[in-house]
């Protein structure tokens, strides 16, 4: 298949308005994109798209609901009016709930899959049914959790695994009947974005997310590289990755330093105070790319080796030997 260049393209984002999503959406103007923003913040949207256009950019917005599929089609065809046609359709719309599994309502659980699992899911098949005729690219936004659980995160983690396996499914059928569509999962791992702002908490403490931490830049420019260069999928820093090898190899480990270690990284010390719905039902605080992370923020040098192959498969051996030297002190011990 055949992709744009991005100053030839117009891109769809879910979850445009904070984080990830405006980090791309900034990232993709600049380097001439067109843009259709998505988002439930009609006020957000509108000022994003006004510093887009000040600065001589093409963008527009729709407020929609991700988790419904009729809402996923008025965006397709707002860009098809707009513009045309589009030719990448990123799926970042996510959000979580922080506490134990067993002591979230029903209600949340069901919101968060909702969201995070059936907006990929409509966003994916419908943006597929326009790009079967003239090709193009969907990028998925999944995580590190979509291959390590994470604690306290539970439903988060089980969507995350569920956007994995419709994606790697998804591919398979693209692949089979030849249609011209790259479809690639992003896998992050702690971003410094507002996202423990927007999750709804129901922990006594702040949350946060565990670190290492980098920067959603990082993420955007990863998504960029998959709309003019496909690739099946990409991790967000070397520890994501790390992590994700360990898991494969050591389970039991990753399960003792989830219980112990990883747990008490997903609070602060500070009391949750106020209301802490976030923005699980409701839009939230949007406008900013960066969280407040208390942990330094890390660049992340292996996702940018990963657009290179030559680094890529050195690090990758790095890694490789880093895993197998935990395995061989596992059996020694």
């Amino acid at each position: 298949m055949s992709l744009k260049p991005l100053n030839r393209q117009t891109i769809v984002i879910t979850g445009a308005s904070s984080g990830i999503g405006l980090a791309t959406a900034y990232m993709a103007a600049e380097r001439g994109a067109k843009l259709v923003l998505v988002s439930r913040n009609d006020k957000a949207l509108s000022g994003i798209v006004r510093q887009i256009r000040s600065k001589g950019g093409q963008a527009i917005h729709v407020v929609a609901d991700v988790s419904k599929r009729a809402d996923h089609e008025a965006v397709a065809k707002a860009a098809i009016r707009a513009f045309g046609s589009f030719d990448t359709w990123v799926n970042n719309a996510g959000l979580s709930v922080f506490g134990r599994l067993d002591e979230i309502s029903d209600e949340d659980h069901r919101q968060v899959i909702d969201v995070n699992f059936w907006g990929v899911v409509y966003g994916s098949t419908v943006a597929a049914h326009y790009l079967r005729r003239n090709g193009g690219a969907i990028v998925n936004l999944g995580s590190v959790a979509s291959d390590v659980a994470l604690p306290l995160q539970g439903m988060y983690t089980a969507s995350k695994h569920a956007i994995k396996g419709f994606t790697d499914a998804f591919r398979m059928e693209l692949a089979h009947e030849g249609a011209p569509i790259s479809l690639t999962l992003i896998k992050p791992a702690s971003i410094n974005t507002p996202f423990p702002v927007h999750a709804k908490n129901y922990m006594k403490r702040t949350p946060k997310l565990p670190p290492p931490i980098y920067k959603p830049e990082d993420v955007a420019r990863a998504i960029l590289h998959a709309a003019e260069h496909g690739g099946r999928d990409y991790y967000i820093g070397g520890g994501g990755k790390v992590m994700s090898l360990v898991n494969q190899h050591l389970p039991g480990l990753v399960d003792k330093v989830g219980a112990h270690m990883m747990l008490h990284r997903t609070y602060t010390n500070e009391r949750a105070t106020g209301d802490q719905s976030g923005a699980l039902f409701r839009a939230g605080r949007d406008g900013d790319v960066h969280g407040e992370t208390p942990h330094m923020v890390m660049p992340a040098i292996y996702t940018r080796a990963t657009m290179r192959p030559v680094l890529s498969t050195a690090l990758l051996a790095v890694a490789g030997l880093a895993v197998t030297a935990l395995l061989g002190a596992k059996k020694g011990s």
